[in-house]
């Protein structure tokens, strides 16, 4: 299923991914392999900021902004005003992290981009992801039981506690949508704005509601 939503050259935990079945499945091991891969970064691109965060010399991070490690910050990315990285965050090249933005136990691929007010918790987002403003994703249910992933062939129990959002290449999520708990979006998936997505999106859909998804036009 990793294979099938990413395109694993295009982020540094491709090592990690590469072994996995199921996206989750990384998400208790994103802080050792921070730990692990940091100290092997080409120290002429990446400096080392503090405990455990290392962040390429040409990232661009405001001076506002609060990276708490194991974190690795990519190439040209920028962290800006007021962002909150709270640690085991993982996030690629050309990436937006935006005003105001939390980050938690989170692998971000290239040109990921959650530009403004986003929560984006144990998840795990593809090359050029985007999450409109207001954005988020829910990563506890309210009973407080391990997530289970609901796809068609029925539910995947997980074994964890909190799980975001798996969200593949290209996807896009409309401003001011919530993510539930075990969300996973296919390649090229667009969710409307303000929407409620629960379970399992195929890729090349829309999702305009729960009751209305359908499969993207050719042009």
């Amino acid at each position: 299923m990793i294979k099938n939503i990413y395109t694993l050259s295009e982020t540094l935990a491709e090592p990690l991914l590469e072994k996995l079945r199921f996206p989750w499945e990384a998400l208790p091991l994103i802080a050792d392999f921070i730990r692990e891969t940091g100290p092997k970064l080409p120290p002429d691109e990446y400096i080392r900021l503090g405990d455990e965060v290392w962040a390429a010399k040409d990232a661009d991070i405001f001076d506002s902004a609060c990276i708490k490690g194991p974190a690795i910050i990519g190439h040209r990315t920028q962290v800006r005003q007021c962002a909150f990285i709270r640690g085991n965050a993982l996030v690629g090249d050309d990436a937006v992290v935006g005003n105001s933005v939390e980050l938690k136990n989170v692998i971000l691929f290239n040109r990921v981009q959650v530009p403004h007010y986003n929560y984006v918790g144990d998840s795990v987002l593809g090359l050029h992801a985007h999450m409109g403003a207001g954005s988020i994703t829910s990563n506890v249910k309210a009973d407080n039981k391990n997530v289970v992933i609901h796809c068609s062939e029925g539910g995947l129990e997980t074994g964890l506690r909190k799980v975001g959002a798996m969200l593949g290449d290209f996807t896009d999520v409309g401003c001011n949508s919530v993510l539930n708990p075990g969300c996973v979006l296919g390649k090229r998936v667009s969710v409307y704005p303000v929407s409620c997505v629960r379970g399992v999106i195929p890729e090349d859909h829309i999702y305009k509601s729960a009751d209305d998804i359908v499969l993207r036009k050719e042009n």
